[in-house]
């Protein structure tokens, strides 16, 4: 038995998901009732699609959409239709009328990741009829199409350009290991944000960041003015390779952050917090520089390490003054993609360890596509 069969979905994380809803189910039940219903189909005429055998009782005939009001929105079903009439799928009343079970079991089947033969016994308990690890597989196959196409999907000029990385723990050989998943958004020049891409891998930090930023440059995107990040590992090497001379904006949020490992005692983080807020606060770089230097200075006897510090990193977060005055709040930090990681995190913590690199590309694609398409109709920034 494997360690998919012997997982238990906890019933308070459940009931998380039912109360708080789970975005982009909508998708996943359209896909898969649409799947179960043309299974239905293929039983009540005893035959497949194009398949000639001597039991069959009738003939494929199309589908007809229809269009269902449920507590996730409205979803637009293809029914099976058949030639000689007299046929409609049950499966769609039964999965509606189960509506809040149903959510809980595509939860399960198509964002964890189980395996096949858990997901074709909760499909027989919903729905009343034998579905097959193949037919199941399929479904699931669709739903990653869907998300796949998304990600490929024709970028184009992008202004600014926010990189930013999280962890998630992935079975691989047996083993838990961490998977980067990075993740890119952009502001067009028309202002929109956008989440650009995604991707999850165990591989080297330069290598994964390498080619992850040279896919997003094939599907299109183009027009960069900058780039804001953290210094994630390996990402300064890629970006310089694939976006040449692109400027870089630390973020300050982070330098913020960082600083607190430099200062030698408890006493003394009120007053650098204070000091590197009004470096970054500056009305213009000639002041910030100003400032910066006087705190150098002041820490170079109290703090000497962190005196260093300040004259390496500091002056890699003030990039954004060479910018528009009215875009500077926007794009000195990466905390809109902080945002998004929480609302990632919310959703894989119910996992847990995802059971592969797929299942957790695939969880992530689903949240960041209903992201993105929310912000496609939110407010313009950087105009």
């Amino acid at each position: 038995m494997t360690h998919q069969d012997n997982y238990t979905f906890p019933p308070d994380l459940m009931n998380e998901l039912i109360d708080k809803g789970f975005d982009g189910l909508p998708d996943l039940i359209r896909i898969f009732l649409n799947a179960t219903m043309k299974t239905e189909r293929e039983q009540h005429l005893q035959a497949k699609e194009y398949e000639r055998n001597e039991s069959r009782k009738g003939y494929a005939n199309g589908y007809k959409p229809k269009t269902v009001k449920t507590r996730l929105g409205e979803i637009t079903f293809s029914v099976p239709q058949v030639r000689e009439g007299g046929f409609y799928p049950s499966v769609l009343e039964k999965g509606l009328r189960s509506e809040r079970a149903l959510t809980i079991a595509l939860a399960e089947m198509y964002v964890q990741g189980v395996s096949t033969r858990k997901v074709k016994a909760i499909t027989e308990q919903l729905c009343g009829i034998e579905v097959s690890s193949m037919q199941v597989s399929r479904a699931a196959m669709q739903l990653d199409e869907v998300l796949q196409q998304w990600r490929e999907r024709p970028l184009g000029e992008t202004r600014y350009l926010f990189l930013d990385a999280r962890y998630e723990k992935v079975r691989e050989s047996g083993q838990i290991r961490d998977a980067a998943v990075l993740i890119a958004s952009g502001i067009t020049p028309e202002g929109e944000r956008q989440v650009l891409g995604v991707s999850v891998s165990l591989s080297e930090h330069e290598i994964h960041w390498k080619s992850f930023l040279q896919v997003l440059k094939d599907h299109g995107l183009k027009g960069i003015k900058l780039v804001t990040s953290d210094a994630h590992m390996g990402l300064g090497a890629a970006r310089r390779a694939v976006f040449g001379s692109v400027p870089w904006q630390r973020c300050q949020f982070h330098l913020q952050q960082n600083a607190g490992a430099y200062v030698p005692r408890q006493s003394m983080r009120a007053g650098v917090a204070a000091d590197i807020r009004n470096i970054f606060n500056a009305p213009d770089r000639a002041m910030a520089e100003r400032l910066l230097q006087m705190a150098i200075q002041k820490y170079a006897v109290s703090a000497p390490r962190l005196s260093a510090w300040l004259e390496e990193n500091i002056p890699e977060g003030l990039t954004m003054f060479d910018f528009p005055l009215e875009h500077r709040r926007f794009i000195r930090t990466t905390n809109g993609l902080e945002r998004v990681n929480r609302e990632i995190r919310r959703r894989t913590k119910v996992i847990g360890i995802f059971p592969n690199q797929a299942s957790c590309l695939r969880l992530v694609s689903a949240v960041l596509m209903e992201i993105s398409e929310e912000w496609q109709i939110g407010k313009k920034y950087c105009r």
